[in-house]
């Protein structure tokens, strides 16, 4: 396998899709899960720390630079295309349209609306129309990040191999 610019980037946006492939996968599989037996303050309560934290520098890198990387990808590939170009293309297109739109057009939008609940002045009948508003839109929308980030990580598998196979 040569080492080249191209190599470089094709293996960090791998390692970073991933990344964001696995967080993605956890939330799905235990974080929802395991907070969703929780009451409905306990569960809006853990739901609003959880947004508050993640929000952090490493999170932004991993979970957007693929975002960046995939485009960067596409433009480097598209000087000299080979076999790999065009799944590497899908694979940006299900990063981009499945997880960062998903994010920031769906799953962001029912965050900002918890975010700005006091959940301490609410009433019981309260918390539970909010977390009806909220927790089923977010799982669903949640669970196309999740196909969309391990679809485009096994894609981003195929073009590294089909990548190699061409150097």
């Amino acid at each position: 396998m040569e080492f080249n610019v191209e190599t470089v980037l094709l293996g960090t946006t791998l390692l970073l899709t991933g990344l964001t492939a696995g967080l993605c996968f956890t939330w799905t599989n235990a974080v929802t899960p395991g907070i969703g037996q929780m009451d409905d303050l306990g569960f809006l309560y853990a739901f609003q720390q959880m947004n508050r934290v993640i929000i952090n520098p490493a999170f932004i890198l991993v979970f957007f630079s693929p975002f960046v990387l995939n485009i960067a990808l596409i433009y480097l590939k598209y000087q000299n295309p080979d076999r790999s170009f065009w799944v590497l293309v899908v694979a940006t297109m299900l990063f981009i349209l499945g997880v960062a739109f998903v994010t920031v057009f769906k799953n962001v939008p029912l965050n900002e609306m918890l975010e700005r609940t006091d959940l301490t002045a609410s009433t019981s009948e309260e918390l539970k129309a909010l977390r009806q508003k909220f927790e089923t839109p977010w799982k669903q929308w949640h669970l196309v990040r999740t196909i969309s980030a391990i679809a485009s990580f096994a894609m981003l598998l195929v073009g590294l191999v089909l990548n190699t196979q061409s150097s």
